[in-house]
């Protein structure tokens, strides 16, 4: 167990305190873990270069760890055979965390300023990184923004440092000075899954356009031997086009029982007696999972736990969890025990099951603990309980009070999840097999083919005004091919909704030519009602207000942009039969689980980011509209058929990921 100094016991604030601060409960603080550098820990950069330089002379594969916080990336790293040597953060209790755990150089600032990230680029360049590694928080943009930086991105120019204030385009351009032969970026798969999927989209392009070849994903943690439901977006990037192939699932599943079910019994607001060096008796680990975690503790500490501490409970709030099971919610509570309005806070209490995996252990427990009561003791879950969810092993201490210690408990990614992914990365680095194409080459292709293609099964994919693409997707969405091509020209005439509604008679009598009476119907109150404001439609935002088919909307502003590509959006569709092809072509069931995440990921690969990328998403809508249909696709008239991998045959999806009862009392043991 690595030595801890200076502590200091926290001062409760006495119940009336208390009281006026909401708690109803004697607040008790600390303890505050101080935590002194690892014993080859740099304080200047000529250091660092020094003892990175000697550690490559000893055949250790270097990475740094940006946005590191506690370092359960660089722990895992670590376990997978990498030398962590530099992090970055701007928290300074991670940063004090990662310092303690890790050699090298961690450095304590804003990599939002572009001083540090010129110098940060240069250390893990001069250094001789392997694998640049991190998790760059993400803001949404504006309207504005967006066109910004798309505009320079399609016309080859790189952002002024002075401007580089969004901490994902800060990791990025780290990898652009370093040009490490491996990029590593974890996140919350809202980071990609936008209505644009804007950041990763230009993610991609800029590591592209540097050399890399680029992986994304979005994994479910319990599927790699983590204990919680967490889903993470990775992206790994190699230099030099080289191949990736992503981490086999691990058989195993974890459940809250075989992660924390060997730590003693405590009541809420439990503090050893020793401050931050006081530790709870312990008997011994049960579960294959626990043995894990408790590894590297050291012998003489085989019967003690460091860091089992947790939050006062009040009384009223221990005759709540008292009543609650695993499937109860809030609202089912009887009104006496409850604080919260129970139809705003249906959710606000969650006991945790003890047969199935945790929810997701956010940084939100820093700050209360009602999502995670215990599943078996009426209280909220230990520091020490909240690390082994997150696969933090027993020997790994947080800097600061339990409240920071949950905070970089939450933040982390866990560490089991990084050493699968640093092993996958060695080894595509090792093989060294060439990818064969990038999102570019996919991109250009679909791109020429649909400027070279007539008009096929979806003509309005060519139309000239979003109200034609409207009133198409109206009338005319998965009708006969003989419909279409007789109609289709008759609806071009019709270019706003007045020009609908003065020909009402027509339109009537066209949706009774092809049977389609309702929708003509539709179309005529559509047209109607915004015949007196047509210029809802040429805004991105208030076409939106219209009252048609969401994906009707996309598609309109996908097929006519306002003024100009780089102005108008650009939605990813995942529609039309898109994800039939991008199945086709991946080779996985991408349109049947996960179709959201993983689908749309996977159409993002194939449009781009490019100044083609509007014509690449029409030409795959095309494509899978004319060409790669349900059955017998015509894979001869095929874009993509030197690129496809489909073969008639599909890769299955992993089983079901629910753990069941019997399954969760064996999973680990």
């Amino acid at each position: 167990m690595p030595e801890v100094v200076t502590y200091r016991e926290g001062t409760g604030l006495g119940e009336a305190a208390g009281k006026r601060a909401g708690y109803g409960v004697k607040l008790v603080r600390g303890p505050f873990v101080r935590l002194p550098p690892h014993p080859d820990s740099c304080t200047t950069d000529e250091e660092f270069l020094a003892l990175a330089a000697t550690c490559r002379q000893q055949g250790a594969r270097l990475a740094a760890d940006l946005f590191c916080g506690a370092g359960g990336l660089s722990h895992g790293l670590t376990d997978a055979g990498y030398q962590v040597v530099l992090g970055a953060d701007h928290d300074p209790e991670s940063v004090e965390t990662h310092r303690h755990h890790h050699p090298g150089l961690t450095v304590e600032g804003d990599l939002g300023d572009a001083t540090v990230v010129a110098r940060l680029g240069d250390l893990v360049r001069r250094a001789g990184v392997e694998l640049l590694a991190g998790g760059p928080p993400c803001q949404p943009f504006s309207k504005a923004g967006r066109s910004k930086i798309r505009h320079r991105v399609r016309e080859g120019l790189r952002d002024p440092h002075d401007e580089r204030r969004d901490l994902w385009r800060s990791f990025l351009e780290v990898a652009r000075i370093a040009r490490p032969p491996a990029v590593l970026m974890e996140n919350v798969p809202d980071m990609a899954l936008d209505r644009e999927m804007f950041i990763l989209r230009t993610m991609v392009h800029e590591l592209e356009d540097i050399g890399y070849s680029v992986s994304v994903r979005v994994l479910e943690t319990l599927r790699f031997g983590v204990p919680q439901f967490r889903q993470r977006l990775i992206l790994v990037a190699l230099r030099d086009g080289l191949a990736f192939a992503w981490p086999p699932e691990v058989p195993e599943r974890v459940s809250v029982d075989n992660a924390i079910g060997d730590l003693p019994e405590v009541e809420g607001g439990w503090r050893p007696a020793g401050g931050a060096a006081g530790w709870t008796p312990y008997d011994g680990p049960k579960s294959a999972y626990q043995q894990a975690m408790r590894a590297r503790v050291p012998v003489e500490h085989a019967d003690r736990v460091y860091d089992h501490i947790t939050r006062p409970v009040r009384a009223d709030d221990v005759a709540a969890f008292n009543l609650m099971g695993g499937k109860t919610r809030y609202s089912d509570l009887p009104d006496e025990v409850k604080r919260y309005r129970d139809d705003i806070f249906d959710d606000k209490y969650k006991r945790l099951e003890e047969n199935n995996y945790s929810r997701t252990i956010t940084a939100h427990i820093a700050k209360d603990g009602y999502w995670y009561i215990h599943p078996t003791q009426d209280r909220t879950i230990t520091v020490r309980e909240a690390a082994r969810l997150q696969t933090f092993p027993d020997d790994f201490r947080f800097a600061g009070p339990p409240s920071a210690a949950f905070r970089q408990i939450g933040n982390a990614v866990p560490p089991v999840l990084g050493r699968q992914l640093g092993h996958a990365i060695s080894t595509a680095l090792r093989q060294a097999h060439s990818v064969g194409h990038r999102t570019r080459d996919v991109a250009a292709a679909l791109a020429a083919w649909f400027d070279a293609a007539a008009p096929g099964a979806m003509p309005w994919l060519r139309a000239q005004t979003r109200w034609q693409v409207l009133a198409a997707e109206t009338l005319l969405d998965r009708a006969h091919p003989d419909h279409v091509r007789f109609v289709w020209p008759l609806l071009t005439r019709w270019a706003r909704p007045a020009d609908t509604v003065s020909a009402i008679d027509e339109l009537r009598e066209i949706g009774g030519w092809i049977d389609r009476d309702k929708r003509a119907r539709r179309l005529e109150d559509l047209a109607r009602e915004l015949a007196p404001i047509p210029e809802v439609l040429d805004g991105d935002e208030t076409i939106r207000m219209v009252g048609a088919d969401a994906a009707a909307l996309d598609l309109a502003i996908l097929v006519v942009p306002t003024r100009g590509d780089d102005d108008s959006e650009e939605p990813v569709l995942a529609t039309k039969g898109v994800l039939r092809v991008a199945r086709r072509f991946t080779g996985h069931l991408v349109d049947r689980r996960n179709r959201l995440s993983d689908g749309r990921l996977a159409l993002a690969a194939m449009i781009g980011d490019e100044t083609n990328a509007r014509r690449a998403h029409l030409g795959l809508i095309e494509l899978a509209a004319s060409v790669c249909h349900t059955a017998d696709p015509a894979c001869g008239r095929c874009p993509l058929q030197n690129m496809c991998r489909y073969t008639g045959a599909i890769q299955p999806e992993p089983a079901d990921q629910s753990l069941s009862p019997s399954d969760a009392a064996t999973s680990g043991a």
